[in-house]
Formats: C-alpha cells, sequence, structure tokens
C-alpha cells in the first residue's frame, strides 16, 4: 500500500498563502471591474484622484500603523494625537506663521507617539490599553487647547497643502496625495530596506529571540509609535489644511478605519508579517467600496456590512495561516 502524496496539502496551503497575500489585489480588480461597468463616471481620472485626495489621511496613518502592528503593537491614540495636531497647527498659523504651524503638526505628533511607546515599554502596560488611555488624555488636550470651540483657519497661504493642486500630464494630482505617497514611500523602505525594518518583524515574531539576538525591543517599539504619532500629525494638518477648520472632535474614528485597512491589508495582528502596500491595498479597497455603493445609490448598511464581512474573512484567512505555520 502506497502512502498518500502530500501533494494535495501542500497545494491548499499555496492556496491560502496566495489568498492571504494578494486576496485583497483580486477583490480591488474584481469590484474596479464591475463599477467600471456599472458607472460610467467611476473609472475616470478624476473620480479616481477624488478617492486618493479623500482617504489620503487614512493612507497615510494605516502607512505608518503597519510598523507598530507588524512589531506587535496597537495603537487606538491616532485619532487623537491628529485632533491635538490639527487645532494647534491651526492655532499657531493663526497666532504665529503658516509654515511653522504645518511643519510643528508632524512634530507634535512624533512627540505624542513616543510618549505612547515610553508609556508601554517604561511601565510594560500593554499597547491596547496604554493607547486607549492616552488618547482619551490627548484628545481632553485638543479640548483644552480649543475650548471645545471651532477654529476656523481661513489663511490662503495655509490652504496649498490640502487644496493645492499639479498639473501632471491630462490630470490636476492634489499636493496632499503627492505628501501621501512620498510618505508610503518612506514608510516601504524604512521596513523593507533597513536594518530598523528587519528589527521590527523580529519583534513582532518574537520577542524572547529579539532580546537574546541583541536587538533594543523598548527601542523599536518607541520609534513605531513615534512614526505613527508623526503620520497621524501629517494626516491632521492636511485634513486641517482642506477643511479651513480644527476642532476637538477631529479625526474621531479615523483609527479604526487605519486598522481596518491594514488587517484587510493582511497583516497579521499577532505581529511579525506584514506590508506597507498591503495595507495600502486594505485603505484603497475600503475607499472603492464606499465610492462605488455610493455611485450606485446603495444604503451606507451594506457598505459597512461588506467591509465587515471582508475584514472577518481577512482575520479568519491570517489565523489559518498562522496555526499552519
Amino acid at each position: 500500500m502506497t502512502a498518500p502524496s502530500p501533494m494535495p496539502a501542500r497545494r491548499r496551503l499555496r492556496a491560502g498563502d496566495i489568498a492571504r497575500d494578494y486576496g485583497v489585489v483580486v477583490i480591488i480588480v474584481v469590484l474596479m471591474m464591475v463599477l467600471s461597468v456599472t458607472s460610467d463616471s467611476f473609472l475616470t481620472p478624476r473620480n479616481l484622484l477624488n478617492i486618493l485626495n479623500q482617504w489620503t489621511p487614512v493612507f497615510i496613518i494605516a502607512a505608518a500603523l503597519t510598523l507598530v502592528i507588524i512589531g506587535g503593537g496597537f495603537d487606538l491614540s491616532a485619532g487623537a494625537v491628529f485632533a491635538v495636531a490639527a487645532v494647534s497647527s491651526a492655532l499657531i498659523v493663526l497666532r504665529v506663521d503658516t509654515t511653522l504651524g504645518i511643519v510643528l503638526a508632524p512634530l507634535i505628533g512624533l512627540a505624542l507617539g513616543t510618549v505612547n511607546g515610553l508609556v508601554i515599554t517604561l511601565f510594560n502596560v500593554h499597547s491596547f490599553l496604554a493607547t486607549l488611555a492616552t488618547s482619551m488624555v490627548y484628545r481632553g488636550f485638543a479640548v483644552l487647547i480649543t475650548d471645545g470651540k471651532q477654529v476656523p483657519v481661513r489663511v490662503e497661504s495655509f490652504e496649498w497643502l490640502g487644496r493645492g493642486r499639479i498639473e501632471l500630464g491630462v490630470a490636476q494630482v492634489n499636493i496632499a496625495v503627492l505628501v501621501m505617497l512620498g510618505f508610503m514611500a518612506l514608510m516601504m523602505f524604512v521596513l523593507n530596506r533597513t536594518t530598523f525594518g528587519r528589527a521590527v518583524f523580529a519583534v513582532g515574531g518574537n520577542e524572547e529571540a529579539a532580546i537574546l539576538s541583541g536587538i533594543r525591543t523598548k527601542t523599536v517599539k518607541v520609534v513605531t509609535f513615534a512614526l505613527c504619532g508623526m503620520a497621524a500629525g501629517l494626516a491632521g494638518v492636511i485634513t486641517t489644511s482642506r477643511v479651513a477648520t480644527a476642532e476637538s472632535g477631529s479625526g474621531m474614528g479615523i483609527e479604526f478605519q487605519a486598522i481596518a485597512a491594514v488587517i484587510l491589508g493582511g497583516t497579521s495582528i499577532m505581529g511579525g508579517a506584514g506590508a506597507v502596500w498591503r495595507s495600502m491595498a486594505g485603505v484603497l479597497l475600503m475607499a472603492l467600496i464606499g465610492n462605488g455603493f455610493n455611485i450606485l445609490g446603495w444604503h451606507p448598511f451594506f457598505k459597512d456590512l461588506t467591509t465587515g464581512v471582508i475584514i472577518v474573512l481577512a482575520v479568519a484567512l491570517a489565523a489559518s495561516g498562522s496555526k499552519s505555520r
């Protein structure tokens, strides 16, 4: 009696890996094909660039959040950091200088993200609980700074970041989209082409082994949270420039959109595996779902239902992959 061939199991494993790694890309392609057939206005440069522009803040935060999650962490404070940076930049633009307001917003986010990392590493607090607590504190700072009021920023020299456009070929591309693409490229370089990026994967994959191999795991964690804070600050000032208003409630819920996008992209919530481009694909998928359902005039409930089902499937695929390994 001959032994059963291992090929079917290998094929199933390979199919699971492909679905986990590139499933979001397949869904995007299929969704774009369906929407281009059902709507003449979907597959136009203007609509596609408008989608990228509207979702630029989520793209930016998700790019940096990918490093946090790969490193085994979780950040629930991005929305609150977004708010603090937004209101701070608005007040600085109004009272001091426009350029200073733009530059300081990501630096404020960087400082708040660093505080997150220090709280987590120095006090050995789980990142979920630590950032949940700091998000409440930061949101309180935003309320304190503004006294709970809106801060209008109708300054023409400030609006170029969020509303300015550049002619590229036959289309006008928002400066914010170019900033987003540059930040995404930076995060991809940091994660894939630097020693720090390799350390992030090592810490998320097996922290004890990383410590034994000489990696300063606490430093790695602090830097990932600092980068996520910087991204939230950058997203905050871009949004403030676009809408010409800042308030303490700015960025409410944006962290959950970013987390959902990272998970949709196939980054493991257990840490140690993932890629920035996958998270960008996750954001794009969410953006296309929202835009497509709006074009078709469907009820928003179905948009949320579809997104939720896809997230559950993505988590299930990631869980099955970790078990097989």
